[in-house]
């Protein structure tokens, strides 16, 4: 697997980066050497966070932790990974009669819930087209995290959501 190393006010120790490398490269099994991972090491006051984003065959799992200990986080992260990666490997090979058996987990304890929780409620509404700053009131109005709109400048779909961070993301919807 090949692994990228980003720095965002956080300096890798070469430590650090063997034991993330040998750790990751436990997870080997499940793609070959094909997949590439990006480990993102930032700290912001006193709070480290990481992220691990690992690509393979147009596939992306990605994990991501904050904490006050780099190390800890590896720990938090690569479970998530891995019940990721085993989740859709079940989903491929029961639709395949001949599957292979589980080869035996690295961090986790126990074989994830594989079944998605069901849709329980629906709805539908017509997008009237408002400006990106009237979505923004929506969302605080409302109470969501996230709201669905027309754009009236584009006249494209787009979805506002509000981050961690409580700054705002935008997606703009093509078709």
């Amino acid at each position: 697997m090949k692994i990228t190393f980003v720095e965002k006010n956080y300096k890798i120790a070469k430590r650090f980066k063997d034991v993330i490398t040998e750790k990751l490269d436990r997870l080997n099994k499940y793609f070959g050497d094909e997949a590439s991972a990006r480990v993102v090491c930032s700290k912001q006051n006193k709070i480290e966070k990481l992220e691990v984003t690992i690509t393979n065959k147009g596939l992306l799992y990605r994990s991501e932790v904050s904490g006050l200990n780099m190390y800890e986080n590896i720990d938090l992260a690569l479970p998530k990974l891995e019940k990721q990666i085993v989740r859709n490997r079940e989903k491929i090979t029961q639709s395949k009669r001949n599957a292979p058996k589980n080869v035996g987990f690295e961090f986790l304890e126990e074989m994830p819930d594989l079944k998605l929780p069901e849709i329980y409620k629906k709805k539908s509404f017509d997008l009237d087209p408002i400006m990106v700053e009237e979505a923004k009131d929506a969302i605080e109005r409302l109470g969501h995290t996230f709201f669905i709109f027309l754009n009236a400048e584009t006249g494209k779909v787009n979805v506002i959501y509000k981050r961690n961070d409580n700054k705002y993301g935008l997606i703009e919807v093509n078709f």
